[in-house]
């Protein structure tokens, strides 16, 4: 128990000083007390009864006067007990010895203990001229702002630490001090205190300021050397540059400082995939020399010597390197050895072919850049020594026998074409040579690689359109023999239809004859959709409209089991189709997508708009960067296996059973597409659905003069008639008057047209080929009033045989008949020339309509 003596409000200061206020009580006091009242009780006990009566009463009302005097300076605090677990004999003396000065302050900020270190730091005399931290730097602008923070955070109960540098009496040295604050622990009593530390921290800063100057000196030496240096981090970029560099390279320092700057801003060609090609091995440290064309930032090139030093953590990851760079353009002319050595780097690192020189093992000894990036962007090459990793592992085998012959020394070997292990399908060519036998020990071989890959494409690609067009054309060759042939079949039925009535019973065959005749050519247009040999009638379009009016039909051909859903762009660009084909277009995709997903799923027709931007973006190949509008067809269905993929647009190719498809549904879609000038790709994934999307060109309406017709012009051409004008009403009347010149190389085909003209009322003359209408025509001296003519025909074809007509009759009219498209032959016609065109193969109504739309008035 201590005791308080003086006046003073402010509690008195507990510092290393005073040792005796830091005791507490005494145990011999207190065995010297218990032995007096023990001695006077006995002492009273041998008095006996009635004489020691007195002197007890006296002993214990001096013990209560005792007591109740104790009580009352206790609660008046003049008496303390002494807190036992206070005293602590370790603690206190560590923080009475501490080299920092250590004190505490209480909630009213007065200092309760400080420790000899304090005092001496403060330039306190004695612990009764003890200061808080806020009073002894009170009036040192470079320290308040520290010490106001300091208290904040006090009186916040949070920790702090400023460091404060404060002036000494000459203003010229000073010392700096470290000032910290913390609460003193998290008891609640104890909360509001604060333990704040003062260290001197001079010889600290001093050395720091030493090693400070000593690094500015070491950079300012590295800038200034005569050789180059820079660092490159891991991200490819520039961490670092000297002066030295930067001048050769003709960059600022200030600029490179910014950022942005990667290395292969400043390296020619492929050189910075040599920087990235050293094999990592964890923990290791690895110093490479590489000869390289440095580029500066006036484009020109400067040749360098780099000796590469780059460190690898424990997980095999790279470190910022650190690279030497050695100028080898200065005196080229002096030293001829240097400037032929710098000559072949150039050519071994800047040929478009990749190099590396390998030893018997296969493994890598030397690459150029090139073959340096090649390896990059393999899966598994760019970690390996060997140049068999960058072979497809069933692929590898031919480049090892062909190593092992180099090592052998053997010439002439076959270059090797193999796949390359990446993620992607790429090919590469392998020239392997052997190198001269003094060097045999450390290269055995030299390998040249050529990537294949856009070859083999190329190939594949223009194998692919030359077998699509040798099909095509033999499908286009069939589909033209077939119209004939359908002609006449369907020609002869609508006669066997006119002379039966309906009660007759035979009627039903002679319509189960059209019907075939009628899906029959069905399948030859098809074909000639294949073949891209149809007639289109084009006309702008808006593809939400257009697929709007398909919404019942795909729905009834979909079923119930699949939810059709469609996803419109916004604001589509307008196309230039045929919309009777690019209604077949959809419906022959969904049809297909139906019959992909027999359990039932879902069926999403898209459009969108496509700009250039986002079609370079797909890359796609052969497809040229424009604006297009996209419909995407995609299904949830089995999907397509990746071995028939590329087969699928190939006419009759069908994976369907047997009598459920022609094969011919995709085919189509390819060649309609194809020849609205749009394209078409599959993307498919078996399991996974499929997605078909179709690029139609962006059409761009511009204004056209419109030009007033005149009577000749009445049968024009018809993508320009047909399409802009209003189609005229059809007659119910389909007889006529007038005389017709037939000319049709079939004779069969020729008899049955004649016949079904002049049953109308026509009169018709019959010619096997041009020669013979052009003789007609001159027989008739003017009297042919229409000429209904096959294109392909035997000694002159259709458009010679009109160029001749209209040489001798100008106003002449003509209607050409034929299996192929009108497109097909228009071409070979001159600029200007007029017809009409009807598509074989056509009924005897249609024939006649056609006539009686084309015959002139007057007739």
């Amino acid at each position: 128990m201590t005791t308080d003596t003086g006046n003073d409000p402010r509690p008195s200061l507990s510092s290393a000083a005073e040792p005796a206020a830091r005791r507490g009580g005494s145990i011999v006091l207190v065995l010297l007390v218990a032995g007096a009242i023990v001695a006077a009780a006995v002492a009273f006990m041998t008095l006996g009864r009635s004489q020691a009566q007195p002197y007890i009463l006296a002993l214990l009302a001096l013990l209560a006067m005792v007591g109740m005097f104790t009580l009352f300076a206790f609660a008046a605090g003049i008496v303390r007990f002494a807190d036992r677990h206070a005293e602590d004999p370790v603690s206190r003396p560590v923080a009475d010895h501490a080299f920092d000065g250590i004190a505490v302050t209480d909630p009213r900020g007065y200092v309760v203990y400080a420790n000899t270190a304090y005092l001496a730091l403060t330039g306190a005399s004695g612990p009764g001229d003890v200061r808080p931290v806020e009073r002894v730097f009170i009036g040192n602008p470079d320290v308040s702002e520290a010490v106001f923070r300091l208290l904040k955070a006090a009186r916040e109960g949070k920790r702090l630490q400023e460091e404060v540098r404060v002036a000494g009496p000459d203003s010229a040295h000073g010392r700096w001090l470290r000032l910290r604050v913390r609460p003193l622990s998290a008891e609640k009593r104890h909360a509001k205190y604060a333990v704040w530390s003062v260290a001197d921290i001079t010889r600290d800063r001093e050395r720091q300021e030493d090693v400070f100057q000593e690094l500015q000196h070491a950079i300012e030496y590295l800038d200034h050397a005569p050789c180059g240096f820079f660092s490159v981090n891991a991200a490819g970029e520039l961490v670092y540059v000297n002066a030295t560099l930067a001048n050769w390279l003709d960059y600022d320092l200030a600029e490179i400082g910014s950022g942005g700057l990667k290395v292969a801003d400043i390296m020619t060609g492929d050189g910075a995939a040599l920087l990235t090609s050293i094999v990592p091995e964890p923990g290791e440290v690895k110093t490479e020399v590489f000869d390289l064309d440095l580029r500066m930032r006036n484009g020109k090139t400067m040749p360098a010597r780099l000796y590469h030093k780059l460190a690898f953590g424990a997980d095999g990851a790279p470190g910022a390197s650190r690279t030497l760079v050695i100028n080898r353009a200065r005196d080229d002319h002096a030293d001829p050895q240097r400037a032929a050595e710098v000559r072949f780097m150039r050519f071994f690192d800047h040929t478009p072919m990749a190099i590396a020189t390998v030893d018997k093992s296969g493994n890598i000894v030397r690459a150029n850049a090139r073959f340096a990036k090649l390896t990059q962007s393999l899966s598994a090459a760019g970690a390996s020594k060997s140049i068999f990793a960058v072979v497809s592992e069933r692929e590898r085998g031919e480049l090892v026998a062909a190593i092992a012959k180099a090592a052998d020394g053997q010439g002439d070997i076959p270059p090797v074409e193999a796949k390359l292990d990446s993620t992607r399908e790429r090919w590469g060519q392998f020239f392997v040579t052997a190198v001269e036998q003094d060097t045999r020990d450390a290269e055995a071989a030299i390998v040249y690689v050529l990537d294949t890959t856009e070859k083999r494409t190329l190939e594949n690609s223009f194998a692919q359109s030359q077998k699509m067009q040798a099909v095509g054309q033999l499908a286009g060759g069939i589909a033209h023999d077939f119209n004939n042939v359908l002609s006449a079949i369907m020609m002869a039925n609508d006669f066997l239809l006119n002379a039966h009535k309906p009660t007759d019973p035979s009627f039903q065959d002679i319509m189960q004859i059209k019907q075939n005749a009628t899906r029959a050519a069905t399948l030859v247009r098809q074909l000639l959709a294949f073949s891209r040999r149809q007639t289109l009638r084009p006309q702008v379009l808006d593809l939400r409209e257009a697929l709007s009016d398909l919404t019942m039909l795909l729905k009834r051909l979909s079923g119930e089991k699949v939810k059709l859903d469609f996803v419109h762009g916004r604001d589509l660009w307008p196309v230039k189709v045929d919309v009777s084909q690019f209604e077949q277009v959809i419906v022959n995709l969904a049809v297909n997508a139906r019959d992909a997903m027999p359990d039932g799923g879902k069926l999403t027709i898209r459009t969108l708009n496509m700009p250039a931007k986002d079609v370079e973006r797909f890359d796609y190949k052969g497809m040229p960067v424009a604006d297009y509008v996209a419909i995407e067809v995609t299904d949830t269905g089995t999907g397509i296996p990746p071995e028939i993929v590329d087969k699928i647009f190939e006419p009759f190719f069908s994976t369907k059973e047997v009598g459920k498809g022609t094969g011919l549904g995709l085919s189509t879609v390819y060649g309609i597409v194809k020849q609205t000038g749009g394209f078409v790709y599959v993307d498919s994934a078996a399991g996974r659905g499929t997605t078909f999307r179709i690029f139609l060109p962006r059409h761009v309406v511009e204004t056209e003069a419109v030009q007033d017709a005149t009577p000749d012009t009445a049968a024009a051409v018809p993508d320009a008639a047909s399409a802009e004008s209003a189609p005229k009403p059809r007659a119910t009347d389909l007889t006529g008057q007038g005389t017709i010149l037939l000319v049709e190389d079939e004779d069969g085909l020729r008899s049955l047209n004649a016949r079904g003209l002049r049953s109308r009322g026509y009169t018709v003359i019959e010619a096997e080929n041009g020669q013979d209408a052009l003789e007609a025509m001159e027989r008739e001296q003017g009297a042919v009033d229409l000429v209904v003519s096959d294109v392909v025909m035997p000694e002159m074809d259709g458009p010679t045989m009109l160029i001749e007509m209209r040489k001798r009759s100008p106003d002449i009219r003509i209607i050409f008949v034929s299996g192929y498209a009108e497109d097909a032959f228009e071409k070979s016609l001159p600029e200007g020339q007029q017809f009409n065109f009807l598509a074989k193969p056509f009924t005897l109504s249609q024939l006649v309509a056609a006539v009686k739309e084309t015959m002139p008035v007057s007739s």
